[in-house]
């Protein structure tokens, strides 16, 4: 294997086994660092050990016994990873839970997991386990990592991450056997053990857990370490859930198996920070937040001085026309290679920096498609950012694209081991060794996912280009036609909209329809600061969505999106007739997202069936009541009149303008 001494597999088949030898190869190298109270605090190998045995330890005094299911709750933090390999050493099994999910969403994971224990992050997630113990019977023993605010607490049933471990070191004092006995018990462990259970986000109903096995992630994450020639001397910054399989495989199974440092964020709120202080070699993030990264470049430009502005504009376009090229180590001319030294040294390293992305050695996105210009820009910045296809049941990677081999609408070739075909209704399906075990407590999901001979469904409709490389075009039963037999691929208009900075999500409507209408939900940092530029009140969300300056600049966004769209023979009719601006933005909270921000269309569907029927009926207006849930759980009805416009399209061949019906 490429990279550190820790992937070798020599009998390293679970991440027990792994940590044992990474404390003996890497033992003083940082394996983790946490950010507390604007302090990096760090921890070897060496010291991860040591933390983790005892905590272990700590448990089995508690009574955690082989196959108990332990929820892990909170923000990414050390001890949490620590208590997931602490759990698997005795045998029982981790399961990350939504740090933000609702007490139902998480009653429904708990009991359906049958957890006995839960190692959470703070009061908030106590009180929030707390108030579900009718609802989750098995759970008795609840282990918090921040003391603040649980003083005053009955702690029969509730302990103190610390005081677990301390159990443990006691333990270990009066019998120093127990350390032997420890280490003796992980040897027993296998690669076919079931490692962890992670629950999908739920776009289409409740939940399942996801069995994944250690071979399952270990042989995944050693093939994904060759790929990329990852080994020791990688950062990483956690602050994905912990819950999503993305998380689970970089900032856990990756960094056991290759040995390098996982750090940890202060907060959510100081991540661009944290972000810059430690300068990641190996990044991953969903498109939401490099979308995220490049509205703030563009607001941050439009502040801008006239002469900054002009040289932004200058050396982009330089980045567009060769950035690429340069990058894949393609021919391109001395002139154009100064001039991109030049843009390099006054526009693309203080932008490089600025999102602290000075020594990337690869980055990646996943989890849904990424606009193809949002792509292209990172890219012609120098930055080596790569799409990978994946899901949580392949413990993530089906493919990748290798360096030199990048294409924006395509997400790569099939990772190694992994094996790729299209079933006769167009849906892509694989099988590999990372291919999950089956959903706990559903055999007929499993089946229905699970061929015999091990290859899965992915429910995701995609076609293998000539040079080998998968092109996904949307989810299978998403992916339809409109009455007149044109396509419609709602991901790929939404995406296009997404690229423009004002526009923070789509949802398109138009199977087995006359025409193609829209929901929009404007950026509220992009739009709020062009309305702080151009002197426009607003109080709310629901205001500057309704503004009709707000309108007009969407409008224009859509137009150039028809125009692009009419461009492509394959989408040319799945032009923009309608749209709207919705009068609230999309929240997992009120259900219409998922804990991975992914929109639930038939959720969408059903709530605002009333705006989709004044999108296709010929209104011009539409009031509507809307249910919200606020932070503090509380609910509260928006009342809004939702402006439709409708909107110019654009003839294929002979390039002249077609009214809307």
């Amino acid at each position: 294997m490429v990279g550190s001494a820790s992937a070798s597999p020599r009998g390293e088949d679970t991440f027990p086994k792994i940590l044992l030898r990474n404390a003996e190869v890497f033992g003083d190298r940082t394996a983790f660092r946490e950010k507390d109270f604007g302090i990096w605090q760090s921890w070897t190998w060496s010291e991860v050990l040591e933390e983790t045995r005892a905590f272990s330890i700590g448990l089995k005094s508690l009574g955690l016994k082989p196959e108990d299911k332990v929820a892990i709750v909170g923000a990414n933090r050390p001890r949490l990873y620590w208590a997931m390999v602490a759990a698997q050493a005795l045998g029982a099994v981790p399961v990350p839970v939504y740090a933000d999910s609702v007490a139902e969403e998480m009653a429904f994971v708990l009991g359906h997991a049958e957890v006995r224990f839960a190692v959470v992050e703070d009061q908030e997630q106590v009180d929030k386990l707390l108030s579900m113990s009718d609802d989750v019977p098995s759970l008795t023993n609840i282990i918090y990592d921040e003391p603040r605010g649980l003083r005053g607490y009955d702690h029969t049933h509730l302990h103190d991450f610390l005081s677990v471990q301390d159990k443990g070191r006691d333990e270990l004092a009066k019998a120093p056997s127990l350390a032997q006995d420890w280490e003796a018990g992980l040897a027993k462990g296998k690669g076919s053990d079931l490692a962890v259970m992670l629950y999908t986000s739920g776009t289409t109903g409740r939940p399942k857990g996801v069995m994944l096995s250690f071979d399952n992630l270990v042989i995944s994450a050693r093939n994904g370490n060759a790929f990329d020639k990852l080994d020791e001397t990688e950062e990483v910054l956690a602050y994905l859930p912990m819950a999503w399989i993305g998380d689970h495989v970089f900032s856990l199974a990756q960094a056991f198996t290759a040995g390098y440092c996982v750090n940890c964020p202060e907060s959510m709120d100081t991540i661009d920070v944290d972000r810059l202080e430690i300068a990641p070699t190996y990044f991953f993030a969903p498109p939401r937040v490099y979308e995220t990264l490049l509205t703030r470049i563009m607001v941050r430009m439009e502040d801008a001085g006239k002469f900054k502005r002009r040289m932004f504009d200058y050396f982009m376009d330089v980045a567009r026309r060769v950035g690429e090229k340069i990058l894949n180590g393609e021919t391109v001319s001395f002139k154009d290679r100064v001039l991109y030294a030049v843009g390099d040294f006054c526009v693309y390293s203080p932008l490089k920096n600025r999102m602290g992305l000075t020594r990337l050695k690869v980055g990646y996105t996943a989890g849904e498609a990424i606009g193809p210009e949002i792509f292209q820009f990172f890219r012609s910045l120098g930055l080596n950012l790569k799409q990978l296809y994946g899901q949580t049941e392949a413990s993530v990677y089906i493919t990748l694209q290798p360096d030199g081999e990048i294409y924006g609408d395509t997400v790569g070739k099939p990772a190694p081991d992994v094996e790729l075909k299209i079933a006769e209704n167009g849906e892509v399906m694989y099988r590999s060794p990372g291919v999950f075990v089956g959903y706990f407590k559903n055999d007929e999901a499993t089946a229905s996912t699970k061929t015999p001979d091990g290859w899965v469904h992915t429910g995701d409709a995609g076609i293998i280009a000539e040079n080998g490389h998968l092109k996904i075009i949307d989810r299978a039963k998403d992916v339809g036609k409109l009455n007149d037999g044109s396509l419609f691929a709602p991901k790929y208009i939404e995406n296009k909209l997404k690229f423009f900075p004002n526009i923070k999500e789509v949802v398109a409507f138009g199977h087995e329809r006359d025409r193609v209408a829209v929901f929009i939900n404007i950026d509220l940092t992009a739009v709020g600061s062009w309305a702080e530029r151009n002197n426009v009140n607003y109080a709310s969300y629901q205001d500057l969505a309704a503004h009709p300056d707000v309108y007009a600049m969407i409008e224009s966004h859509v137009d150039q999106v028809n125009r692009d769209l009419s461009r492509e023979p394959m989408m040319a009719g799945s032009q923009i007739k309608r749209f709207l601006v919705l009068h609230k933005e999309l929240d997992a909270d009120d259900g219409e997202l998922t804990r991975t921000q992914k929109v639930r269309r038939s959720f969408i569907a059903e709530r605002y069936a009333p705006l989709i029927d004044a999108l296709y009926d010929g209104s011009t207006s539409k009031h509507v009541r809307t249910e919200v849930t606020y932070e503090d759980g509380r609910k509260g009805i928006l009342e809004a009149t939702v402006e439709i416009r409708d909107m110019t399209t654009y003839d294929t061949a002979n390039g002249f303008q077609e009214a809307a019906e």
